[in-house]
C-alpha cells in the first residue's frame, strides 16, 4: 500500500508542475521562473533543494556510525548560509541568469569559462547520487525489482554491468529515479521545481515532526535509547566523538559549496523583488539549521530501534525505520518526502547544469543570436543529455557521502572564494579569480587520485581535499591579484554598493 501512495504522490506532483509549466515562453521563464517568486515559495524551494541525499542519505549513515553528536554538522551550511544572505540582494539586482554571468561580468571571460567545467563536473556528480539515492528508495520498498529485472533482461547483461561498474540491485531502482528526474526537469524548468518545492518541503517537515515522537516511543525514551547504546556510549556524546579533523572534512565542504551554491543564486535570480530575495535568504539560514538538525536526530532515534542493520543499509534507516515502526499514512508520508526531496535536489542541480551548457556555451559563443523558444528547446535537450551523463557517473561509485563531499568540495573550493571576493574584495582581478578557480578544481581532483592510491603520507591522508584545496585557491586568488593590475571602478562597483 505504502508504495502506491508514493507513487500518487509523485504522480500529483507531476500534475501540479505540468500545470505551472504552462507559463513558459522563454529561456527567462525555464530558467528563473519568470522573475516572479515570491518570499515563501523562495525559502520552499531553496530549503528542498538544499536537503537532498547528503542529508537524507549521507548524515544518516554517519548519525548510525557516530550517534547524536552529527547534530553539530549543519552548523557549517548555517554559517555559509548567513554569509550567503549578505549578497542576496545584491545579486537580485543584477538580474541574471547563472553565477557564471557574475564571474563574467566582474572579472572577465576565462573566470567565466573555468567556472563553467567546475559547475558542470561537480553538479552532475552531485546529480549521480541523487539517481543511487532514488534506487535505494525505490530498491527498500520493492526489494523484488532487481530480481525481475535481472530474470527480464537475462544474466549476461547484469554480470557484466556488476564487473565493471558499482553497479547493485538497488541500480535498477536508479535507472527509474533518473528517467522521473529526467522527465520532470524537462517538463517545467523551475517553474515547476520551484513550486513543487514548497509542498515537498511542509510534508517532509510534518511527516518528521509527527514521525520522530512515535519513533521516540517504539525506541523506548531515553532509557531505551541508553540501554540500546550500552555498549557504544559515544553515541549518546555531544561532544568528543567527532575529532576536529573529521569535523571539518564534514563541516567544511558544505559550508563552502552554500556560499557559492549555484541554485541558491539561480532562487535569488528568480526572486519577485530585491526585499523578496533579501528575506528569503535570511529565513533559510534558520530553515536549514531546524531541518538538518531534525533529520539527524530522527536518524539516531531510528538507529536505536534498528540498532543491527548492516553496514550498506546505514544510510538507509530512516527508510527502513519508518516502512517497520510508523503507521502507514505517516510512514508514506516520510517516505513520499524522501523521494520527492531527492527529486527535487536532482532536478535542480541538472537545471543548473542545462542552464551553465546553454547560456555560457551555446548562447554565449556558438548562437547569440538565438530566438527565445529555440533557447527552450536546446534547454530542455540539454537536460535530456547531461541526465543521461549523470546516470553514467553513478556507476562509478556507491558511497554516498564521500562522493558528496569531493562534489561540494569541487565546487565550493574553486568557485566560492572568487565569487566572495566579488561582493566583498574590491582589488581582486580577474587572472587572480581565474587562477583561484583553476587551483582549486586541480587540487581536488589531484588530491583524490594521490589519495586512491594511497601515496599521501600518514599524517596528511585523514585530510579531506577541503583545507588543502582551498588554501590553494586563497592563496592563488589573493596573489595573483595582488601581482596584476587592479580592476576598474565599473567592474567592482555593482556588486559592492
Amino acid at each position: 500500500m505504502i508504495p502506491i501512495l508514493i507513487l500518487l504522490y509523485l504522480l500529483g506532483l507531476v500534475c501540479y508542475g505540468a500545470w505551472h509549466s504552462r507559463r513558459i515562453r522563454t529561456q527567462e521563464d525555464f530558467a528563473v521562473a519568470g522573475r516572479k517568486l515570491t518570499a515563501p515559495v523562495l525559502v520552499g524551494t531553496m530549503l528542498a533543494t538544499w536537503i537532498g541525499t547528503g542529508s537524507l542519505v549521507g548524515n544518516a549513515e554517519r548519525t548510525y556510525e557516530i550517534g547524536i553528536a552529527m547534530v553539530l554538522v549543519p552548523l557549517g551550511a548555517a554559517v555559509g548560509l548567513f554569509i550567503l544572505s549578505r549578497v542576496a540582494a545584491r545579486v537580485r539586482r543584477f538580474k541574471q541568469f547563472t553565477v557564471q554571468d557574475i564571474l563574467e561580468t566582474r572579472f572577465g571571460l576565462l573566470p567565466r569559462v573555468l567556472g563553467t567545467v567546475a559547475i558542470i563536473t561537480a553538479y552532475l556528480t552531485i546529480v549521480s547520487y541523487q539517481y543511487r539515492a532514488g534506487g535505494a528508495v525505490i530498491h527498500t520498498m520493492y526489494p523484488g525489482l532487481a530480481t525481475w529485472c535481472e530474470a527480464t533482461l537475462g544474466s549476461g547483461v547484469v554480470n557484466f554491468l556488476k564487473d565493471h561498474t558499482a553497479w547493485t540491485d538497488a541500480s535498477w531502482g536508479s535507472v527509474i529515479a533518473a528517467l522521473f528526474i529526467i522527465g520532470y526537469t524537462v517538463l517545467g524548468g523551475l517553474v515547476s521545481v520551484a513550486y513543487t518545492d514548497v509542498i515537498n518541503g511542509v510534508v517532509m517537515i510534518l511527516g518528521l515532526l509527527i514521525g520522530l515522537p512515535l519513533l521516540f516511543g517504539d525506541a523506548g525514551g531515553f532509557e531505551g535509547i541508553r540501554e540500546t547504546f550500552a555498549d557504544t556510549p559515544n553515541k549518546m556524546k555531544l561532544i568528543g566523538p567527532i575529532p576536529t579533523i573529521m569535523a571539518i572534512n564534514l563541516m567544511l565542504p558544505a559550508m563552502l559549496l552554500v556560499m557559492g551554491e549555484a541554485n541558491l543564486y539561480q532562487r535569488f535570480f528568480a526572486a519577485r523583488s530585491v526585499q523578496a530575495a533579501k528575506r528569503a535568504a535570511i529565513v533559510l539560514v534558520f530553515a536549514v539549521l531546524v531541518v538538518e538538525t531534525l533529520i539527524i536526530v530522527f536518524a539516531f532515534v531510528a538507529s536505536a530501534v534498528e540498532p543491527d542493520l548492516p553496514s550498506e543499509q546505514f544510510g538507509h534507516v530512516i527508510l527502513i525505520a519508518s516502512m517497520r515502526h510508523l503507521p502507514m499514512l505517516l510512514a508514506a508520508a516520510v517516505l513520499s518526502a524522501a523521494v520527492a526531496i531527492i527529486v527535487s535536489t536532482a532536478d535542480s542541480f541538472l537545471l543548473v547544469s542545462s542552464n551553465s551548457v546553454v547560456r555560457d556555451v551555446y548562447h554565449r559563443f556558438i548562437n547569440p543570436s538565438a530566438e527565445p523558444q529555440r533557447l527552450v528547446t536546446i534547454s530542455r535537450a540539454t537536460v535530456v543529455v547531461l541526465g543521461l551523463v549523470a546516470f553514467g557517473v553513478s556507476l562509478f561509485s556507491d558511497k554516498f557521502l564521500a562522493v558528496a563531499l569531493w562534489a561540494y568540495t569541487m565546487y565550493g573550493a574553486s568557485i566560492t572564494p572568487a565569487l566572495l571576493a566579488t561582493f566583498f574584495w574590491k582589488r581582486a582581478t580577474g587572472p587572480g579569480a581565474a587562477a583561484g578557480i583553476a587551483g582549486g578544481m586541480v587540487m581536488t581532483i589531484g588530491w583524490g587520485i594521490v589519495g586512491e592510491y594511497d601515496k599521501l603520507p600518514e599524517w596528511l591522508a585523514e585530510y579531506d581535499a577541503v583545507l588543502p584545496a582551498m588554501a590553494i585557491s586563497v592563496f592563488l586568488l589573493i596573489g595573483v591579484s595582488l601581482l596584476t593590475s587592479p580592476p576598474k571602478r565599473e567592474q567592482w562597483e555593482p556588486f559592492t554598493a
